[in-house]
This record gives C-alpha cells, sequence and structure tokens, in this order.
C-alpha cells in the first residue's frame, strides 16, 4: 500500500500554526473546557485567536510552518520553554492550534512523555494492545509483533507488571518499543529518550536510521545535539517562532550562538580574560575551516592583583554535547611569566591544528592557580569554529585515512614503504 501524505508530498505539515495558552489555566481537555466556557459565555471573553494579556494569554508558538516527507528527519532544537512539546502535542492531536493548520498523513507512532497515554492500572502488555488498537491495528497483528516488542525493550518478566510500577526509564523504554515496532509511517520522538541508558538509546538511534532509510517521516526533538547532528537531515531552533530551519551545522550554530554563556570573571577576580579573538594563518576571523586548519587563539589577560603560581589553560569543547576533545596548560614559569602585578597586562598567542571532524566546536581559556585549585579568570566561549569535511561518519579526530588498493604481487614491505610514502604526501599537503 502507498505512504500516505499530502498533495504536496508532505506526511507532516504544520501551516502558519499558532497555539496560545493562558497563565494558570489549561482548557485543552473537556474536564476544563466546559467551565472555561461558561466563564467565557457570561464574562464576554475575546475571540479564541486573539490574546487577552489580562487574563494572562500569551503565545506558546508563532507562526510556525514545516513539512516532513517520507524517508526525511527533522529535528527540533531549542531551549526549555521554547514550544517544542507543544509542537508534538499539536502533531498527535493532543492539542488543537489556535490558528492555522497542522496534520500528519499515515499511521504514526509517538512518543512524546514518558508513559504518555499508558494506562496506569493496566499492565506493560495490556498497554501494548491498548497502543495498537489506538494505532488502529488488529489484536493478531499486534499479538505477532508482541516478543520483539519485549524483546526490545528489554523488560523481560515484568511485561506483566502495571505499568505504574514501572520505573521512568521503563516506562520509555517500553514506550519506543511499542512506537517502533507496530509499523508507524510518521514517527515523533521527545527528548524523552533521555532517561534511557546509553545501550538503549543507541538501539533507538539505529532503529530510527532503520525506519529513515525504510521511508518513515520522523520529527525529533531533543537537547541532544549530537544526537540532532548524526541523525537528521534538517532542523528547526524553536524559541516560540523559527529562529533558523535549514541544514543540520547551520542551525545548530545559529542556536550555539544565540545561547552563549560568557564565563568571564569579570566581577573583582584576580585575573580578567578581557579579549579572545580566533583567526586563521592571513589573520581572518574565522567561521568554517577544513580540519587541520592552522589557528590562532590571542587572549589578553588583565591582573586585578599580584598573583603567582599559575597556569594557563586551553580547552576545546564539541559544543554539540560539551564534551572535552582537547585539555591542556601551560605553567606560568614554562614561558616566562611566573607572575603577575596588579595592573599587568598579557597577551597570549595559542597556536593550534584542530584535526577533528565535522560538527561545532568552541573554546575555553582561564587562567588558574596551582596552589588554592581554583580558576583566577575564565572565559567560555573564546573562539567558535565549525569543521566542514563529508567525508568521516563519526568521531571526534581526523586521522587522515587513506585507502588504496595492492598492487599485484605486493610483498609486506613494499605495502610499508606505499603506507609510508602515503602519509608523507598527506601531510605535505595538508601544510
Amino acid at each position: 500500500m502507498p505512504r500516505a501524505s499530502d498533495a504536496a508530498g508532505a506526511a507532516v505539515r504544520f501551516d502558519g500554526v499558532w497555539k496560545k495558552f493562558r497563565r494558570g489555566e489549561s482548557t485543552d481537555s473537556l474536564r476544563d473546557l466546559i467551565p472555561a466556557l461558561a466563564t467565557r459565555l457570561v464574562g464576554g471573553r475575546p475571540r479564541a485567536d486573539e490574546l487577552d494579556a489580562a487574563s494572562g494569554d500569551f503565545w506558546a508558538l508563532h507562526d510556525v510552518s514545516f513539512a516532513v516527507r517520507p524517508g526525511e528527519v527533522l529535528g527540533i532544537i531549542g531551549p526549555n520553554g521554547a514550544g517544542k512539546s507543544t509542537v508534538l502535542k499539536l502533531l498527535t492531536r493532543i492539542l488543537k492550534p489556535t490558528r492555522g493548520e497542522c496534520a500528519v498523513y499515515g499511521r504514526t507512532g509517538a512518543l512524546i512523555e514518558v508513559a504518555a497515554g499508558f494506562h496506569a492500572d493496566l499492565t506493560g502488555r495490556e498497554n501494548v494492545f491498548l497502543q495498537g488498537a489506538i494505532m488502529g491495528m488488529k489484536r493478531a497483528e499486534i499479538a505477532r509483533k508482541m516478543d520483539e516488542i519485549i524483546e526490545f525493550a528489554g523488560l523481560g518478566e515484568f511485561i506483566d507488571t502495571q505499568v505504574k510500577r514501572f520505573s521512568s526509564g521503563m516506562n520509555a523504554r517500553l514506550g519506543f518499543s511499542i512506537a517502533a515496532h507496530l509499523d508507524p509511517e510518521v514517527l515523533i520522538i521527545d527528548e524523552v529518550l533521555s532517561v534511557g541508558d546509553a545501550a538503549f538509546q543507541q538501539k533507538c538511534l539505529e532503529r530510527m536510521r532503520e525506519f529513515k532509510g525504510r521511508g518513515v517521516a520522523i520529527v525529533f526533538v531533543s537537547h541532544n545535539l549530537q544526537q540532532v547532528a548524526d541523525l537528521c537531515d534538517e532542523a528547526i531552533y524553536l524559541n516560540r517562532s523559527v529562529q533558523a530551519r535549514g541544514p543540520v551545522p547551520d542551525v545548530i550554530a545559529a542556536y550555539l550562538g544565540a545561547t552563549k554563556v560568557r564565563h568571564a570573571n569579570q566581577t573583582g577576580g584576580p585575573i580578567d580574560v578581557v579579549r579572545a579573538q580566533l583567526t586563521d594563518e592571513t589573520g581572518a576571523t574565522v567561521t568554517s575551516i577544513a580540519p587541520g586548519t592552522p589557528l590562532r587563539l590571542t587572549v589578553d589577560y588583565a591582573a586585578r592583583e599580584a598573583v603567582a603560581d599559575f597556569h594557563f589553560g586551553f580547552v576545546v569543547y564539541r559544543s554539540t554535547d560539551n564534551l572535552i576533545v582537547y585539555d591542556g596548560n601551560v605553567q606560568g614559569e614554562e614561558i616566562g611569566i611566573p607572575a603577575v602585578q596588579a595592573g599587568e597586562r598579557v597577551r597570549l598567542h595559542f597556536d593550534f591544528r584542530p584535526h577533528l571532524t565535522r560538527g561545532q566546536y568552541h573554546l575555553e581559556c582561564h587562567v588558574f592557580h596551582n596552589r588554592s585549585q581554583r580558576y583566577l579568570g575564565r572565559l567560555a566561549p573564546a573562539g567558535v569554529f565549525t569543521v566542514s569535511e563529508a567525508r568521516t561518519y563519526a568521531g571526534i579526530a581526523d586521522i587522515e585515512l587513506a585507502c588504496t588498493p595492492a598492487g599485484a604481487g605486493e610483498s609486506d614491505e613494499d605495502a610499508a614503504r606505499a603506507a609510508r610514502g602515503s602519509t608523507h604526501r598527506a601531510s605535505r599537503a595538508r601544510r
């Protein structure tokens, strides 16, 4: 059967959607909607698609549009309170838009909250049948999938326990397993996967890649930017409205640029990190580079008081998950700066070659007191750059891998000589 989609080929469509909420009030359930309607009839409330600021109305979503086609993965990133979960609840019809239209075409597997849609008094097995029925599947079809669902979730003997006895991790594993095994045409996944352990998260990501290859449209909300970078074809940076949309590296860079927090000690610490500039060999400001491009970070320090016995720190982070990819330091005595006096200024050049795989990275520089083990001054990010390369799938380091076919009758000694020559040529080409 052909996969369902709208006339434009989208399996998920969000078209000019606005969503209004009122602080302290929720009227999206029948229980709350009836008294709210009565209040509006008596009080003459404004139109549903207009704000009543006096009553605490606000726009949780402001004119948001996107589409996801079969086989595409859209990542949605943004700070807490940006409206990400609201988008997913609109897509799963838990909420309805105040303005605009949203639609999902085809059988939908969704995991947007831990235990969302589970009946607490039913067992895990009974909830599998319940969720399958909600998705329009026949009981016999669900029963055929049951063993796979249980095995993937890793629940084993606990599957016949009431889900109210489950931990949040068990709920998340079962919820994802149900969504992943009932043949969805659209998969909607929230950051709830973060409650699982690392091994289960990896299983989930591998399964989502399988779905992508099979033509499933996926909407993926996560604070784990590395997972978004690895999995998604396109991303949206959402903060009530769409702040950036397009290729994942560009959107992540826009998000990180908007949320940078400077940690420089500017308010009375012994040493201020007053300025940092990242440039290439020509002195040009750096944005996007190839692996191994020579870079220079120039840092200005200003001493507020006399200090001795310290080192200058230099740290490189992968911005998508704050992984430290390099952490080094230089003792002040090593470079002829054993101490500084109050009012003294120091400028240092940190020259380095980031042999890194594609992604966003940022730098930290600091001054650390050896004896007291405390920061005297710190700045992060001191510089931000993107490594652009198309060959490496995953990892951190660019190890300049080369692959060449062996010649006919080549001996081990010949192969070793060829490898040394290839490495030499590659390193010369880099310089």
